[in-house]
Formats: structure tokens, sequence, C-alpha cells
């Protein structure tokens, strides 16, 4: 799910909650399998490896830059993706939330925070913290995972701030360069690592309309220049924008130009 990270930092901030478990987890390449998430919501923090997590349905592919977070007794699929070994930390917990804000035992989302040594020590902290024994360990552990939080909040406002610019701008440049190729909405997500309503998202915050009708709207207007530029037959235009069907091609361009292509063509040449 795509959540603003407001939103989350609220839900948080109006709950109480205790550590219920911190595990460390190394798993070896090629590695699936289905179960049932935890009885408590949790969080997955990413160390290394790369793998495709799926909360009821809902695919998220880890990197070291992301957090995901998975409701209580969901179906969670786990596939280890590449040749590497996936390392991560889970933290388990248990809540008392009022009722303002996402209810976080029913949630799954991912937090981009990016780069942030300080909150791999802290989770390393947190871990190795919660199998010590006494009253003193309990606390730092709940103390630790409130920084591990804070820090997590932190990393995310700022890629909020710089880094969605950032990202369409690569996501946006990409398109620009292969505009005539197959482009899909899913796999643009895949490739830069996100799920596709993190990309909706960026795509509506920074050019006020949706990652495929950005496409679509681009390939239109190259295809308008190269009516006013060049002599190539409509069929040709179309697929060099890539579409291979002109029929599709000229209603596409009908519709956001209000004109068919050779109407433009005889109007403006």
């Amino acid at each position: 799910m795509n959540y603003d990270i407001n939103e989350i930092i609220e839900s948080f901030t109006n709950a109480s909650f205790k550590v219920k478990g911190v595990y460390y987890y190394k798993v070896p390449p090629k590695k699936e399998g289905l179960q049932k998430s935890a009885p408590y919501p949790g969080l997955l923090f990413p160390l290394g490896g790369k793998a495709q997590f799926t909360f009821n349905g809902t695919p998220y592919i880890t990197n070291s830059l992301k957090v995901i977070h998975g409701g209580a007794n969901m179906d969670l699929g786990k596939k280890v993706l590449g040749n590497n070994d996936l390392t991560y930390i889970s933290v388990m917990y248990d809540i008392n939330q009022k009722t303002k804000g996402i209810y976080l035992p029913n949630a799954d989302f991912e937090i981009t925070v990016g780069q942030s040594p300080r909150l791999k020590g802290l989770l390393h902290r947190l871990w190795k913290t919660y199998y010590e024994l006494g009253p003193m360990s309990a606390f730092q552990v709940e103390t630790l995972f409130r920084c591990s939080l804070e820090e997590m909040f932190v990393g995310a406002r700022s890629q909020m701030l710089g880094g969605d610019k950032s990202t369409f701008s690569k996501i946006s440049y990409y398109i620009h360069e292969n505009y005539d190729n197959q482009l899909s909405v899913g796999e643009l997500a895949e490739m830069f690592e996100m799920n596709t309503n993190r990309l909706y998202y960026i795509f509506m915050k920074h050019a006020g309309i949706g990652p495929g009708d950005y496409i679509i709207a681009y390939r239109l207007n190259r295809a308008k220049e190269l009516l006013y530029t060049t002599d190539l037959p409509i069929n040709n235009i179309a697929d060099a924008i890539g579409y291979n069907d002109p029929l599709y091609f000229s209603r596409l361009f009908k519709k956001r130009f209000g004109l068919s292509p050779s109407k433009i063509r005889n109007t403006y040449s």
C-alpha cells in the first residue's frame, strides 16, 4: 500500500508498543515459500541481497535503502532473488493503538530511508540486546527500537524532500531515452525497485499524471514533432514512437490533440 510518511509517523506517535521479537535472518539464494506472518505486526530491515516479500498479494522488492512493514496474520510470500544470500533483521511488536491514523496491525507498506549507517548500527545493537537477560536489557530494547524508528523516519522525511524528485528525474529520463521501446508501468516499477503505487505517487507529485499517461503524452508529443519536421509516413511515425498499430496510434493522437495525425500535418505544413 502507499501511505504518506507523515501518516505513518502519526500512527506510531498515537500508539504504545512493546517489542515481541528481534530476529536476524540469512536466507540462501533461490529460497522461496509461503506462510502466515507473525501474530504481531513487524518491520523488515534489509541488510543485503534481494528478495520479493508479498503481503496479502502485494509484492515488495527489498533493498538496503528501504524498510518493509507487514501486518499481523497476513499471507506472506518470500522469494530470494539473484545469486546472493538475503540478510535482514525483523522486529515484531505488539501495539495498543488509538484510532487516529493507519491501523498498523492490518497495514503493509514500504518506506524508503536511504543510506543510514546509524540505523544499521542501532538495529544490530537492538538484535544483540534483545537476547540479553535482565530488566535493564528489556528497557534498552524498547529504547533502541524507538531510536531505530526515529532514525528511520528522519531518513524517510529526507528522502521525501529530495529523493522523490531525483527518482522522478531518473525514471522520466529513462522514458525519454526508451520511449520507442515497449514500456510498462510494472516493468518500470521493478526496474527502479518500487511498487506501482509508489511509482504512481511520484509521477502524480512531480508531473501531475500517472506514469502510464506520462509515457503516452511523451510519445505523442514526439510524434507531433515528427509530423512537423519530417516527411515520414504516419505508419512509420507510429512505429518510431513505440506503437506497432497505426490505427491505435491515430486514436490516441486525436484524443490528445483533437485532430488526426494527417490533419495536423496538413494544417501546419
